[in-house]
């Protein structure tokens, strides 16, 4: 054709030696980032052409790539819980943001098996801790963290120092014989949460091993979700009748620079609050002196002189026994952690140490915790995507307290002893003439020093959480899972009486080990989408589960060394030296699914089911002599 000017005026004519132009509009792809009002990119949005079945979903990073779109196309960006953004294709990329749905006050949470639902389609009551909350509290014992502030959780605290237990119970007891702790789920993965000791009673109780939630890193949580009753955990089975706690743990974002951060902090502890005691008296009973005596009730403290436990004599004054026993605790905790987000593919890598020095005199506990978190997405229009993550927890406790009416018990030794004694005098615990324990009580007592020294406990538990998912999003309402975990861990336990306690003229020692895993297997597919039916929409999830669970344990004693303070499990005779063993062995088989149904986003009905199918072998406390 010729193209010619007049007046200003564009115009064409035909060229004569053409007899047709056919002119195409030509389509191209599309290419784009959605992000929400703070910023944050937003993976899984589904990107369509509209009024065509031609559509993508965003990766990882919230970018998109959609080909066979024409200039002047509405491509249509949604999301759960985010408005519905309509942008014409001008041939650029696009940068959406989508704001939240402010108008239905849609807000997404994960639930049980990490199906992400609007809180307000929740038929049971849920709430959520973000990880920088719990991380603020500064506590060794993850537990003690979700103090004041989920409301009906009980934080049931002890006083066994830094690796003492902590119980959770939600909404108060169940049950009166068995155990009223929740559930504690670690990205899809149960994890065993083991309380407190073997033997919890008033005169002889065991020593307290502490909990498994105790050995996950503040550090590297980004929320934890409490679900309340048993119709918010039905789908996990009947060990989550007490609740569920969901704890998910940190991935890697986009970060300026490389991406590592660090971080340390520094706390003190003292004995805060103690039961207030009678000052007036000193040793003895009815008014009157007795250096054999542990009761309080005897003469008036004056400043009186009279002849001590060991032939000395002394002028009488009140001591603060609890306060010149026990110290100041310090407790130390570093953190380095690597974030980055690589193209489709986030990283997240974490080593964090804590060292707390307790305010009991020689209890002391150390944790390392190293973690490593990888998720990409891959595939046309990045359908499938993958989640592995591998966590090893390192923990170190010495001289666990003793609780419970014992001599061994360094509290109960503090209020049993005469006010006007001294406890700093006993700190060389050993007297050096004999060999022997130094301590003014004859008989059954213990020095707290020599419990400190020469009573001493060790454990050791080396655990690893691993799991793995791969998913595929069939369509923008559809998706399929499977996914592997596995929580295991190995403990060590050691226990040394050395000679001249007044129990054991020689010494007595233990030594035991136990070994743990449970291993699941699972699959999960997950359908939901609104405005199926006119104003009807619903979610469907149908999965299955394949659980063992394992847990051995033997333990070696000897009530009596034949050589002094030589620990070692064959110095004794046959008679003094026992074994314990302990077995249990467990498979669960289970399907279970759940629909529900929304009509218009105010009215919802749920329905769950699952059916399990248990194997249990198990042998507990076989215990033999070797004669």
């Amino acid at each position: 054709f010729l193209m010619g000017a007049s007046t200003g005026a564009a115009y064409a004519v035909a060229n004569p030696g053409v007899t047709d132009v056919k002119i195409t509009q030509q389509s191209g792809t599309c290419t784009g980032v959605v992000k929400d009002a703070t910023g944050e990119t937003v993976i899984g949005a589904s990107v369509v052409v509209k009024g065509t079945t031609n559509g993508t979903i965003t990766g990882i990073d919230g970018d998109f790539s959609l080909s066979g779109v024409k200039k002047g196309d509405i491509i249509q960006i949604s999301f759960v819980g985010y408005q519905t953004v309509e942008v014409p294709w001008n041939g650029q990329p696009l940068n959406v943001t989508l704001q939240d749905d402010t108008q239905t006050l849609q807000e997404v949470v994960v639930t049980a098996l990490g199906i992400k639902r609007e809180k307000k389609a929740l038929g049971y009551a849920m709430q959520e801790v973000k990880g920088d909350a719990l991380v603020a509290a500064r506590e060794t014992n993850l537990a003690n963290a979700l103090s004041g502030k989920v409301s009906g959780v009980q934080i049931i605290r002890s006083s066994n120092g830094p690796a003492g237990s902590s119980k959770i119970q939600l909404r108060g007891s169940n049950s009166v014989t068995g155990l009223n702790q929740p559930l504690i789920v670690v990205d899809g993965v149960p994890l065993d949460n083991f309380t407190g000791a073997d033997n919890n009673d008033m005169w002889n109780p065991s020593t307290d091993m502490g909990n498994g939630l105790s050995d996950i890193n503040s550090e590297d949580i980004e929320s934890m979700s409490v679900l309340k009753g048993a119709s918010a955990a039905a789908l996990y089975g009947s060990r989550a009748g007490n609740g569920v706690i969901l704890i998910t743990t940190k991935k890697g974002t986009k970060s300026e620079g490389l991406g590592v951060t660090f971080s340390g902090s520094v706390s003190v502890e003292n004995v805060f609050m103690k039961p207030e005691r009678q000052t007036i008296f000193g040793q003895g009973s009815n008014g009157i002196f007795n250096a054999t005596s542990s009761s309080n009730w005897g003469p008036a403290i004056t400043g009186q002189s009279y002849t001590d436990w060991n032939g000395r004599t002394q002028n009488m004054q009140y001591f603060d026994n609890v306060a010149n026993f026990f110290k100041t605790g310090v407790n130390l905790t570093e953190n380095i952690a690597f974030s980055q987000q690589f193209d489709r593919t986030s990283v997240y890598l974490s080593a964090t140490r804590m060292d707390d020095f307790s305010k009991i005199p020689g209890a002391e506990y150390s944790r390392t915790n190293l973690m490593s978190r990888i998720t990409s997405s891959f595939g046309k229009d990045n359908r499938w995507s993958v989640d592995a993550k591998v966590q090893y927890i390192l923990s170190d406790a010495t001289n666990r307290p003793i609780s419970g009416a014992r001599s061994d018990n360094y509290f109960y030794s503090m209020y049993m002893m005469p006010i006007s004694l001294d406890i700093r005098e006993f700190k060389q615990a050993k007297n050096p003439e004999d060999g022997k324990m130094y301590w003014w009580e004859k008989g059954s007592g213990q020095n707290p020093y020599w419990a400190k020294d020469y009573n001493t406990n060790q454990d050791k538990r080396n655990r690893f959480l691993l799991n793995g998912s791969l998913k595929y999003q069939i369509t923008d309402w559809l998706n399929a899972e499977i996914k592997a975990g596995s929580d295991m861990y190995f403990t060590e336990t050691e226990t040394k009486l050395y000679a001249g306690s007044p129990s054991s003229e020689n010494g007595r020692y233990s030594f035991g080990e136990q070994k743990f895993y449970e291993n699941n297997f699972s699959f999960l597919v997950t359908a939901q989408k609104d405005r199926v039916l006119g104003d009807f929409g619903g979610v469907f999830t149908f999965g299955g589960n394949l659980m063992e669970r394992k847990s051995t344990g033997v333990s070696n004693s000897v009530s009596a060394l034949t050589v002094p303070d030589l620990f070692w499990l064959t110095n004794s005779t046959d008679s003094n030296r026992s074994i314990s063993q302990t077995y249990t062995h467990r498979k669960t088989n289970s399907l279970y699914g759940t629909l529900g149904v929304n009509y218009d986003g105010w009215a919802f009905l749920d329905l769950t089911g699952r059916n399990a199918v248990s194997y249990t072998h198990l042998r507990a406390h076989e215990t033999r002599r070797h004669l």
